[in-house]
């Protein structure tokens, strides 16, 4: 609700307030094309996670099951020293902006390492578990994949919620408010041009009748 009282009815006034309209105006046209592009983002994003958490979980079912099949044939004793073998494996984390969100993408480069290079050799496994290290790698990689989807799709989110709030606020009370604004102070001057008209008649017909 507008306070009558606190605006003041001058032509300065006035076109201040056409440019804050303005202003307003062509923040609310940008904000819209950045929540339209995030949303186009958003579901791209969707899609992708969608595909990822699929190969997740039907490569968790292939790593589980050769685990499984290494454990019976070739015993525990052999898969928990093929594991304390296993050398821990680092990651890149770059930043990436898209649309003023800070994004991160995993550099998975480092986890794509041969056998070799995280710490045990082809002749001292046998063939099952090679396919049990090699299924625990790729599901390593595609973990890594799934946590980038999602954190970047959680981030999209958050930034379309903050962006809608803001296209909203501008459309439905800063806009009107400014516009309501001005409808006021134009009046007010129309007022005050008529009172001082009807006063110059006043004047002229006292010169007169003098």
């Amino acid at each position: 609700m507008i306070n009558v009282q606190n605006i003041k009815p001058t032509r300065s006034e006035l076109i201040a307030t056409k440019r804050k309209i303005k202003l307003a105006e062509s923040g609310h046209r940008l904000l819209k094309k950045k929540r339209d592009g995030l949303i186009l983002e958003f579901f791209k994003v969707l899609t992708e996670a969608k595909e990822v958490r699929e190969r997740l979980n039907e490569k968790y079912k292939i790593a589980s099951r050769n685990m499984m099949e290494a454990i019976a044939l070739d015993g525990m004793a052999e898969v928990k020293s093929l594991a304390l073998a296993m050398k821990n494996a680092n990651v890149d984390i770059n930043i990436r902006n898209i649309m003023g969100i800070s994004i991160p993408e995993i550099d998975i480069k480092n986890l794509k390492e041969t056998m070799e290079k995280r710490g045990y050799g082809f002749l001292s496994t046998s063939i099952r578990m090679e396919e049990m290290a090699r299924s625990y790698s790729e599901l390593l990689e595609l973990s890594v994949k799934a946590a980038e989807t999602e954190t970047k799709l959680r981030k999209i989110l958050l930034e379309i919620e903050k962006t809608k709030k803001r296209v909203n606020s501008l459309e439905y009370l800063v806009i009107p408010r400014l516009v309501q604004q001005a409808a006021i102070i134009r009046f007010r001057l129309e007022e005050l041009d008529r009172e001082n008209i009807f006063r110059m008649k006043k004047i002229k017909q006292k010169i007169s009748g003098a």
